[in-house]
């Protein structure tokens, strides 16, 4: 009984009820409640849940507790109401009545197993939920034959869905592996990792980790702080072994990442303050790729505004994962061999600190539980203006560099974004306008670095990247971008 309330709990703390589980006061109507009983079972084997639950005694929009008097032992036409449904619900799925108490006030629950060989109907009519409705499963063909191949072949994952893609080739693998100090055998990684369905066809995790995984994995950049304002960057990161494409993501929050000279209290040296903090960043895009639906298609996307960075990765809580569980650090992975292959690599411990880091930095309300995703806000600690060090103090050290060969660069005479003000890769207002000036004429990264009066070329390009991507300076050399005798002349 302590394990339901438990489960209950759960189901009350989400934002919003799910396919899978139903609350209600008092409300009851026999032949309504075995539609849901259909409906729900086959539901929650849709999304991989063991059981549906219908709970009285809580209130449907704000999940409070409020108590019920709804009566498990009452008739139905002289005919109890157990024996009524359990006569009318077909296969047998011995769906079981509780009663319980939760701050003193009494709940029923209905558990409902999902269902296991063939879906689960009421009164010879097969139901299933769809958002809050009951639906006529046979209306909806495209997802009977859903949930036929669901019971058929286990709930979908990555490792037994086939690729449409069969000609896949794994050279990046080997590469990444051979870096990490592991060395791949030709004859049998593909076993060992598995990339095969039980017909031996590569699956979908094979995608992902080949040379093209077929799929985008997207980092937007937005001058202001919605999507409303003007994108002046996209950039693109997929298509490609997934690890390397986690791997450019990670490297591309470095870029982002400007570091501000903190004035404040200073006595000798000034402080540094990061623009976001970077593990944080790092706890959750790896996440984002661990626990993301990749067998809808689609990858995790990123989001860059003038106040945050938004990471949001698909799918939802995945069964047997609570949400209290989720906040605690209790990792329940969505891609079970993924997760493997990470722990293998040493880009993830498995140790469950990720989300308990974001949230002991920023709050659980940085942290979005959607219907169909999770969102994670990695907010942007921006210093005042007057907090800066002047223009041409001392040299504060950076770590990004130019942008390696291939790295899309704007072409001259791209349409800048009128607010560029707004821009949230430019931490120090006037240092980019200075740039722009002096390069008026072609001048290099030396010239630029004595003209700002810095000692160290990598504060400047901290600056020329930013305007690099947004095509207002270009590369007398483009094709070279690390050439010794590499120039930069603005954009007019």
């Amino acid at each position: 009984m302590n394990e339901l309330k438990s489960i209950v709990k759960n189901l009350i703390s989400h934002k919003h009820e799910e396919e899978w589980f139903e609350f209600k006061e008092n409300w009851f109507e026999s032949h309504a409640l075995g539609e849901y009983i259909s409906g729900m079972s086959n539901a929650a084997a849709m999304v991989g849940e063991e059981y549906a639950y219908f709970v009285w005694g809580v209130e449907n929009n704000t999940h409070i507790i409020k108590g019920t008097t709804f009566d498990i032992h009452q008739d139905v036409k002289n005919e109890p109401l157990k024996h009524y449904l359990a006569r009318m619900v077909k296969p047998d799925i011995s769906f079981e009545f509780h009663e319980m108490e939760l701050e003193g006030k009494r709940i029923v629950v209905l558990v409902i197993p999902a269902a296991k060989t063939v879906p689960t109907a009421f009164d010879r009519v097969r139901y299933l939920r769809i958002g809050s409705s009951k639906v006529n499963l046979m209306e909806y063909p495209e997802r009977e034959s859903r949930l036929f191949d669901i019971l058929k072949n286990g709930f979908p994952t990555i490792e037994n869905t086939e690729s449409e893609f069969q000609d896949l080739t794994f050279n990046k693998l080997f590469v990444y592996y051979e870096a990490k100090g592991i060395t791949l055998n030709k004859r049998t990684f593909k076993k060992n990792l598995g990339l095969l369905t039980k017909d031996g066809k590569y699956n979908l995790m094979a995608q992902l980790l080949s040379d093209n995984s077929h799929i985008p994995v997207r980092f937007s950049l937005f001058s202001g702080e919605s999507k409303s304002t003007t994108m002046y960057s996209v950039r693109e990161f997929g298509n490609t072994c997934l690890l390397y494409s986690l791997d450019d993501v990670l490297r591309y929050g470095e870029v982002l990442n400007i570091p501000q000279a903190d004035e404040r209290n200073r006595i000798v040296e000034r402080k540094e303050v990061p623009l976001f903090h970077a593990e944080a960043y790092r706890e959750a895009v790896i996440n984002a790729f661990v626990h993301n639906l990749w067998i809808d298609g689609n990858a995790p996307m990123f989001t860059g505004f003038r106040d945050r960075i938004e990471i949001l990765s698909r799918g939802h809580l995945p069964p047997k994962q609570t949400v209290e569980g989720f906040f605690a650090g209790e990792s329940v992975p969505v891609n079970q061999k993924l997760s493997d292959i990470f722990l293998q690599l040493h880009i993830s411990e498995r140790s469950g600190r990720g989300v308990p880091k974001i949230t002991e930095l920023y709050g659980e309300d940085c942290i979005e539980l959607r219907e169909n995703s999770i969102v994670v806000t990695i907010p942007f600690e921006r210093l005042e203006p007057k907090m800066y060090a002047p223009v041409d103090d001392e040299n504060v050290p950076d770590r990004t560099e130019i942008p390696p060969v291939g790295t899309e660069i704007p072409p001259v005479g791209t349409k800048i974004p009128p607010d560029r003000s707004e821009n949230p890769l430019l931490k120090q207002p006037g240092i980019e306008e200075r740039i722009l000036r002096f390069c008026a004429e072609a001048k290099n990264i030396q010239e630029i670095m004595e003209y700002l009066g810095y000692r160290d070329k990598k504060t400047v390009r901290k600056y020329l990247y930013p305007l690099l991507q947004q095509g207002r300076i270009s590369m007398t050399i483009p094709d070279k971008p690390n050439s010794k005798n590499q120039k930069y002349i603005t954009i007019r």
